[in-house]
């Protein structure tokens, strides 16, 4: 392979005198150094596991400081005061979240019941009061399992297994409570016990994935050292406190008579802010990751997780919800949230029941008199009309389609057969939908040539209304399918002032992809929006445009964030610049780059949270610490490849080549199909000065993810650097034609074409790229 020239950083000019310089910037520095020897976490890292709203609320300030901190009490002494709530709470599916298994709580069938799988067979039976399944486990082969505890009432039952040194896993094959039949969560995926959707496996988890939002009080507690968990909660269900908050000071307060804030609570679930009671819901509503062991009781929702943008994939172009997201995210898109609508307005809080049936529960706002029945919401913009006709639903009564949840509120089957409803009150519109290839009310109703004909029908109701604004959804498509025009409309969308949070949240995430002095103001003036998940996505927007040292004056004040998800990210941004040092801002890094670590050290049971100390540990010098954090990751997930990979690098890079071989050999060995083993044996075999082979796994690991395109990308990369310019720029448009919006693969095909003689084909592509972002700072 030819010797590498160097490569400068993507916001500085090159000089060499071509037509690239004219128009363009170099290729990614970071892909080449990643193809030529850099350590693949540097490079290819993963996102973190642990790491909208309005400003923090003031019913979120905690108890006076002349109390005492609330403990958590036993919960059978609210019912002597709360009779009319607990008799709600009792039966609901927050009340039976998760029970000892039982004879009285076991709804499956184990009387030698007999499940074939696609990939494993397991048998239930009961010895006594005892549940038992005899399955495959870790290692493959059969053997019996007590089932100790049960998961969920309706519509599926699930079963957690104990499996020694206090792990519980959540058994895949679950108990279908309404066709009384057993089922697998993923089929026709062939699970077995070598897939990472086993049973058995960290994704399977039950301690730190599910037991959190099943109980009352829980924490993980789990031992690095020994690797064990020692898990504990207050009460098993989701109880009073596991939303109040511990109750200690509220019994002073009704024994002692003694005043103090919110009743002795340290959250007021009835303050006027909805946005109160909205983030205690979101902690288990929500698709988000943890940034420590459980949660403080009234801080603000990143203060203990990071929640989800809408990524394309968790969720629709529209944001109707794709994958599994619960109903946080579309619920803070819809007018619903932005009036001031809480949950507690359509859900009984204690009993999980809608409040009203049918759709009464709507026209509590949308109804003849435009008014909202219910105080708080703010009800500008109600229109007065009868929403429980033909004349609006245009569906006969009674029939499917004349219920206002039916069209506003389409969902999906998650874990086999549970029905979601998606919450960001969407409004049908089939004629987009089919441009946009989003899921649609209508469309999913009426298929075929059906569709067709409700299409048509569609713009004849809808040929008088007025012409709206650039909408979200139709500019993110543009966005994301790298199309004319796809710059312009991310700014305009970011230049709104009406946007909701997790939109605009979503689409600073975007702008990497085009780069301008216009993209850098607006992610730059968004780190100071008063919703913390924009803040959040703005730091990150601001640090793809600019190297660390030039991000310490817009990223330092971030470092004093009131909301620790905030912080953690600023810091981890500045921390490129913080050897050098940041001036006044040293001492905020310093504490706040130390929450970072201490969050990791929270979640030290999850491989992905050692790899990122490792990560931590080698950026900031502390090189003895990092192989430990590596292997400690695959001692809790020897499957979790990122962790091997980057172990198998280290090794290299410190001259232990014959370890590094061997231990990614033998990792391939076993695990063949894995892609990211193929991706970095053949980076490896680059660095050691194998062109030929190293081809051949780069190409293997394209051929088993064609999708992925950081894979196609460098093996592009890697042609052209060893002189196989034909097949470099046919992997660079196969790439384009697959991730259109990968700025990275135009500018770096536009070079291939011009190195390969080639100049027309650079300039169709360049002009292209005009039409997508003039203002990109490559063109300059």
């Amino acid at each position: 392979m030819p010797k590498t020239k160097t490569i400068k950083a993507a916001n500085q000019p090159d000089s060499r005198p071509t037509l690239m310089n004219r128009y363009l910037l170099p290729i990614s520095a970071a892909v080449l150094l990643l193809v030529l020897g850099g350590l693949w976490f540097y490079l290819n890292r993963p996102v973190p596991v642990p790491m909208v709203l309005t400003p923090p609320p003031a019913a979120i300030a905690s108890v006076s400081t002349k109390s005492a901190p609330a403990q958590m009490v036993d919960e059978q002494q609210c019912q002597g005061c709360h009779d009319a709530q607990v008799k709600d709470w009792q039966g609901s599916h927050h009340q039976l979240a998760m029970q000892v298994a039982e004879p009285q709580t076991v709804l499956a069938d184990f009387n030698n019941a007999a499940f074939k799988g696609e990939g494993e067979n397991s048998r239930f039976y009961r010895q006594g009061n005892e549940f038992w399944v005899n399955t495959p486990g870790a290692d493959g082969k059969p053997a019996d399992f007590k089932v100790a505890y049960t998961f969920g009432i309706a519509p599926l039952q699930q079963y957690l297994i104990e499996v020694g040194d206090g792990k519980l896993q959540a058994l895949g094959v679950a108990w279908d409570t309404e066709k009384q039949r057993w089922f697998h969560l993923y089929p026709g995926q062939g699970v077995n016990f070598k897939n990472p959707l086993h049973w058995s496996k960290p994704s399977q988890n039950a301690n730190f994935m599910c037991v959190e939002c099943h109980t009352t009080g829980y924490k993980r507690n789990f031992d690095a050292t020994a690797n064990t968990f020692n898990s504990q909660w207050n009460s098993l269900g989701v109880g009073c406190q596991a939303c109040h908050g511990p109750a200690s000071n509220h019994l002073r307060v009704v024994t002692d008579n003694n005043p103090l804030p919110h009743s002795g609570f340290d959250v007021d679930l009835k303050s006027k802010d909805a946005t109160v009671e909205i983030e205690t819901c979101a902690r288990c509503h929500a698709r988000r990751a943890p940034l420590g062991d459980g949660f403080t009781v009234g801080k603000r929702l990143m203060d203990d997780y990071l929640p989800s943008v809408l990524t394309r994939e968790l969720y629709a172009l529209d944001g109707k919800i794709k994958d599994e997201v619960f109903e946080h995210g579309s619920f803070l898109q819809s007018k619903m949230f932005d009036k001031g609508v809480r949950c507690s307005n359509c859900h009984n809080p204690h009993s999980t029941e809608l409040k009203t049936p049918g759709n009464g529960l709507c026209l509590q706002c949308h109804n003849t008199a435009g008014k909202s029945a219910i105080p708080g919401i703010d009800g500008k913009g109600l229109q007065a009309k009868n929403y429980d006709s033909i004349d609006h639903h245009r569906h006969a009564e009674g029939q499917p389609g004349s219920q206002c949840v039916d069209c506003h509120m389409p969902g999906k089957f998650y874990m086999g057969n549970d029905f979601r409803h998606d919450h960001s009150f969407s409004i049908p519109n089939p004629l987009r939908a089919k441009v946009l290839g989003t899921p649609d009310a209508c469309l999913t109703c009426h298929q075929g040539k059906a569709a067709d004909r409700i299409t048509e029908q569609f713009k004849l109701w809808s040929a008088h209304d007025a012409p709206q604004a650039a909408r979200y959804d139709d500019c993110l498509w543009l966005i994301r399918g790298g199309r004319p025009g796809a710059a312009q409309a991310l700014y305009e969308q970011l230049r709104r002032n009406n946007l909701p949070a997790v939109q605009r949240a979503t689409l600073l995430a975007e702008l990497a992809n085009y780069p301008s002095e216009s993209a850098l103001k607006l992610a730059s003036k968004d780190l100071d929006h008063p919703a913390p998940q924009v803040r959040e996505s703005a730091v990150r927007a601001v640090s793809a445009f600019l190297p660390p040292a030039e991000r310490i004056e817009l990223l330092g004040p971030l470092l004093s964030d009131e909301v620790r998800a905030v912080r953690i990210i600023a810091a981890r941004n500045l921390q490129g610049a913080a050897r050098a040092g940041l001036g006044a801002y040293q001492h905020g890094w310093d504490k706040a780059i130390g929450e970072y670590e201490s969050v990791q050290l929270s979640l030290a049971e999850r491989a992905e949270s050692n790899l990122n100390l490792a990560m931590l540990y080698q950026a900031s010098g502390r090189n003895a610490e990092v192989e430990p954090k590596l292997r400690a990751a695959l001692l809790r997930d020897p499957d979790f490849y990122p962790a091997l990979v980057t172990l198998a690098q280290w090794l290299e890079a410190s001259g232990r080549s014959s370890e590094a071989s061997t231990l990614l050999s033998g990792a391939i060995k076993a695990q063949p199909q894995a892609a990211l083993l193929q991706h970095s044996q053949g980076l490896a075999l680059i660095r050691a000065g194998q062109p030929e082979q190293a081809m051949k796994a780069l190409q293997q690991a394209v051929k088993l993810e064609p999708d992925n395109s950081q894979y196609r990308y460098v093996l592009a990369v890697a042609l052209h650097q060893n002189g196989q310019l034909d097949q470099a720029c046919a992997q660079m448009e196969e790439l384009l034609k697959r991730q259109p919006a990968f700025r990275d693969a135009r500018l770096a095909l536009i070079q291939f074409y011009l190195d390969s003689g080639q100049e027309p084909k650079a300039q169709v592509v360049l002009q292209a790229w005009k039409q997508i972002n003039p203002e990109d700072m490559a063109l300059k």
